[in-house]
C-alpha cells in the first residue's frame, strides 16, 4: 500500500510538473519545426546519444500519458528518416506503452477489480480467452487514444508480455504513417492533415480484417467438421431432444409451443431424477420425518403428550404414492397432447443430424441433449462386497435400517441423513471436508447442530479407508480421521451421497469428438452449443449447476438458439442462481455468500436479522436461524442473500426477484407484508440495513428543527 501511494504521489508531481512548466509548448508541431534544423545537426554530431535521449523521452511521455506521443512519432521521421526512425519510435512506443499498463495495473487494478469484480468476471474471461485479439484490433486504429487503452487494459489479467508483443505488432501500421509524415515535415500545415477520412476508412477496414479473417477461419474450420458427415436434403424434425427430465421436458415444450415438429425420447423414466429419484421423492419423505419429529416435541407447543405410530414401510410407499400423484405432469400422454413426438427407446447420435433409436434413424435440423446425471460412486475397497444405496436406490427400501451410514456432506447428504435419522435411525454421516461447502461457516453451524440434536453422529474431515464384512454377515465401513486414527463403524445400510456425475456415455458424443470439459460434463459455449453448433446440451449433462430449475431455465436457451439462432442467439444468464437445501432448518441462498465474496475480492456490507426476534417464528416455535444479506457497501444493492431457517427456500423468492430487476433493500422496506408472516424477516433485514446507514447529519438538523417548532 505504501509502495502504491508513493508512485501515485510521484505520477501526481511530474504531471504537476509537466503543466506548471509548460512543457508541452515543446511537444507541438510549430516547435518541431523550429527545432529540426537543430536536431539533425545535433544527431550527426552523437547519433547514439541523440537516439537515446529521444528514446527515453518517448518512454516518459508515453509511460505518464503525456499529450505529444504524436509529435514525438513524427520527429522520428523528421530526425532519423525512416527506415531508422521506424524501430527507435515503434520500440519505444511499446516500452512506454507497457509502462503506463503496468502503472495502471499497480496502482488501480486490486481496487477495480475489488469493488467491480462480480460485474467484470465475464469481461475478464474474455480478455483471458481472447484478450490478444481484442489488443491487436484496437492498436491498428489510430482514432482510438492509445493512452486509454494502454490504462484500461492494465486494469485486465491480460499478461503483460502478451501485451507488449501484440502492441508491437498492432502500432506498427499507425506508427508507419506517422514516422513518414515526419520525413516529409516541411510540408505539414497540422496534424489533421496527416489522417485524412480515406486514411481512417482504410485503418478501420485493416481492424475488421482480423474479425473477418477469424469468422472466415471459423467457418472453414465449421465446414471441415461437417464434411464427413453427409447433410440430408430435407428433415423429418425441426429438433430431437435426448433426455426426459427437466432440461428435456421444458425443451420439448418450448418446441412444441412454437409449432417446431420435436421429438422426445427416453431411455427410462419420464420426469428425470428429479420425479423419480431426486427432489419429489426426498421432499415427501422429508414430510414424514418432519411429522414424526414434531410429534416427538409436542411438549414445546404446550402439548403434555402426544404419541406416533407408523410402519416405515408405509411411510416408503408413501413416497412413491407421492411421485405417482405427480407423475402425470411429465408423462407420454401429457407431452404428446402437447404436440410433442414422444419415443421410449435409448437414443445414439450417428452424425450431427440423425439420432437412431429402436432400429429407426432420425433426421433433424437440430439436437438437445439433456441426458442428465447419475450418483458418482466413489472408489472405496471392499463396496462391492456390502450393502450400499445411492440416491437413486434408497427408494427401494422397504425395511428400516437400525444402522444407517452417510457418505457426503452436501446437500443430498444432509438431507436424507436428517430424514432418516427423524425416523428412528442411528444414522453416521462421514464427509470428507465439512458439510455443506458452498454455505457460510454461520448457516453450517446451524445445520449441523441440528443434525446432533436428531441424534446424527457427524464426522467430518474424515476419509474413508474400505468396506468390510466378516463370516457372520456383519457389516463396517472403515475411516480415518484427520489426525490418522482409523475406527470400524458397523452399519446395516450405506448411502453414497458424495456427488453426482453427467451421463455422457453411449449417445454417440464419443464418435462425434464431442469434448467434455474438466467435470466430465459437456464442454458447451455461453450459447450451449457443443463443438457442432447446431448441436446443444442442457441441464447436469452440460453444468455448471446440477438443480431442477436452472436446467429448465437452460432449457429455454437451448431449444430458442436451436430453432431461432439464424436470426436471433442469446446467451445464457447465470447472473441470479438460487438454491435450498431442505434440511430443518432449510439453507436458501442466492448471489454472492461471503466467503465467496471475500474469495474474489468483492467489497461488502453484511447485515444480519435473527428469526428469534421474528413474532411468527416465536409462534410457530421456530425462532432459530437468521436473514443474512450482503450489499455494495453504503448502497442498499444486493450481493447476495443467505436465509436460515423454516420455509428460507420460500423466503428466498423476493430476494432473487429484487437482485434479478435491480430493487434494493429500501424497495423491499418500503413493501407492505403481511402480519404475523415470515415474509416480514426479509423487511425486518432489510430494516437493519437501513438503521446501519442513518443519516446522522441530517437528523441533527431534523432534531434543531423540532426543537424551534416546539418554541
Amino acid at each position: 500500500m505504501k509502495n502504491r501511494l508513493s508512485i501515485i504521489v510521484l505520477f501526481i508531481a511530474l504531471i504537476a510538473l509537466f503543466f506548471a512548466f509548460d512543457l508541452g509548448r515543446f511537444l507541438s508541431l510549430e516547435a518541431l519545426k523550429a527545432s529540426r534544423d537543430g536536431l539533425l545537426q545535433a544527431y550527426d554530431i552523437n547519433p547514439l546519444l541523440i537516439i537515446a535521449i529521444f528514446s527515453l523521452v518517448y518512454i516518459v511521455v508515453t509511460a505518464l500519458s503525456f499529450p505529444g506521443a504524436t509529435i514525438l512519432t513524427l520527429a522520428g521521421g523528421a530526425i532519423f528518416g525512416f527506415w531508422v526512425g521506424l524501430p527507435i519510435v515503434l520500440v519505444s512506443a511499446t516500452i512506454g506503452a507497457t509502462l503506463a499498463f503496468l502503472a495502471a495495473r499497480f496502482v488501480l487494478r486490486d481496487t477495480i477489480q475489488k469493488r467491480f469484480g462480480d460485474k467484470l468476471s465475464a469481461f475478464n474471461a474474455g480478455i483471458e480467452k481472447d484478450g490478444a485479439f481484442y489488443l491487436f484490433t484496437l492498436r491498428l486504429v489510430p482514432v482510438f487514444p492509445f493512452f486509454l487503452i494502454n490504462l484500461l487494459m492494465g486494469l485486465t489479467p491480460l499478461k503483460t508480455s502478451t501485451y507488449f508483443w501484440v502492441s508491437l505488432v498492432g502500432m506498427a501500421a499507425g506508427t508507419v504513417v506517422y514516422v513518414n509524415a515526419g520525413t516529409q515535415l516541411a510540408s505539414l500545415t497540422s496534424l489533421s492533415g496527416i489522417l485524412s477520412p480515406t486514411l481512417i476508412g482504410s485503418f478501420a477496414l485493416l481492424a475488421i480484417f482480423p474479425w473477418l479473417a477469424r469468422w472466415g477461419v471459423a467457418a472453414y474450420k465449421t465446414r471441415q467438421l461437417y464434411a464427413n458427415w453427409p447433410k440430408p436434403n430435407t428433415f423429418d424434425r425441426n429438433l430431437v431432444v435426448i433426455g426426459g427430465g427437466a432440461a428435456g421436458l421444458v425443451s420439448s415444450y418450448i418446441a412444441a409451443a412454437t409449432r417446431a415438429k420435436v421429438t422426445l425420447i427416453e431411455g427410462h423414466k419420464m420426469g428425470g431424477d428429479c420425479l423419480n429419484y431426486g427432489c419429489v421423492p426426498s421432499k415427501a419423505i422429508i414430510r414424514s420425518a418432519t411429522f414424526v419429529n414434531q410429534v416427538k416435541h409436542a411438549d414445546k407447543l404446550g402439548i403434555a403428550k402426544a404419541e406416533v405410530k407408523y410402519d416405515f414401510a408405509e411411510v416408503m410407499q408413501r413416497v412413491q404414492r407421492v411421485v405417482s400423484t405427480v407423475e402425470p405432469h411429465d408423462s407420454i400422454e401429457r407431452y404428446t397432447k402437447l404436440g410433442v413426438d414422444v419415443i421410449q427407446g435409448y437414443a445414439k447420435i450417428t452424425s450431427p443430424w440423425t439420432v437412431e433409436v429402436n432400429g429407426q434413424t432420425l433426421t433433424t435440423r437440430a439436437i438437445i441433449i439433456a441426458t442428465g446425471g447419475r450418483p458418482t460412486i466413489p472408489n472405496i475397497p471392499g463396496l462391492d462386497q456390502v450393502t450400499y444405496y445411492t440416491s437413486d436406490t434408497i427408494w427401494s427400501l422397504t425395511e428400516r435400517p437400525n444402522r444407517l451410514v452417510v457418505l457426503g456432506g452436501g446437500p443430498i447428504g444432509c438431507e436424507l441423513t436428517q430424514a432418516f435419522a427423524r425416523l428412528d435411525c442411528q444414522v453416521t454421516l462421514v464427509a470428507r471436508s465439512g458439510l455443506m461447502g458452498k454455505e457460510d461457516a454461520d448457516a453450517v453451524a446451524l445445520v449441523e447442530e441440528a443434525l446432533i440434536a436428531d441424534g446424527v453422529r457427524v464426522l467430518t474431515h474424515t476419509s474413508t479407508v474400505r468396506c468390510e464384512r466378516d463370516t457372520h454377515g456383519q457389516q463396517r465401513l472403515i475411516v480415518s480421521s484427520k489426525d490418522g486414527k482409523e475406527e470400524a463403524i458397523a452399519f446395516d445400510a450405506l448411502l453414497c451421497a458424495v456427488g453426482r456425475t453427467a451421463r455422457t456415455e453411449g449417445f454417440g458424443l464419443e464418435e462425434l469428438g464431442i469434448p467434455l470439459s474438466k467435470n466430465r460434463t459437456i464442454e458447451v459455449d455461453a450459447w450451449l452449443q457443443t463443438r457442432y453448433p447446431n448441436i446443444y446440451a442442457a441441464g447436469d449433462v452440460a453444468g455448471p449447476y446440477q438443480f431442477t430449475h436452472t436446467a429448465a431455465h437452460q432449457a429455454w436457451y437451448a431449444s430458442v438458439n436451436t430453432l431461432f439462432g439464424s436470426l436471433k442467439r442469446f446467451k445464457a444468464d447465470y447472473s441470479v442462481i438460487p438454491w435450498a437445501t431442505f434440511t430443518s432448518p432449510e439453507v436458501a441462498r442466492v448471489g454472492l455468500s461471503e466467503d465467496e465474496a471475500k474469495a474474489q475480492g468483492i467489497a461488502y456490507e453484511v447485515v444480519k436479522y435473527g428469526l428469534d426476534d421474528l413474532d411468527r417464528a416465536i409462534a410457530d416455535e421456530a425462532a432459530h436461524g437468521f436473514v443474512k444479506v450482503l450489499t455494495v457497501p453504503g448502497k442498499d444493492k444486493i450481493l447476495g442473500a443467505t436465509i436460515v431457517g423454516e420455509h428460507a427456500g420460500d423466503l428466498l423468492a423476493e430476494f432473487v426477484l429484487a437482485m434479478k430487476h435491480g430493487l434494493g433493500l429500501n424497495k423491499i422496506l418500503g413493501t407492505i407484508h403481511t402480519y404475523p408472516t415470515w415474509s416480514e424477516a426479509n423487511k425486518y433485514a432489510a430494516g437493519e440495513w437501513k438503521r446501519a446507514h442513518v443519516p446522522h447529519r441530517i437528523l441533527a438538523w431534523v432534531e434543531k428543527y423540532h426543537a424551534w417548532k416546539r418554541g
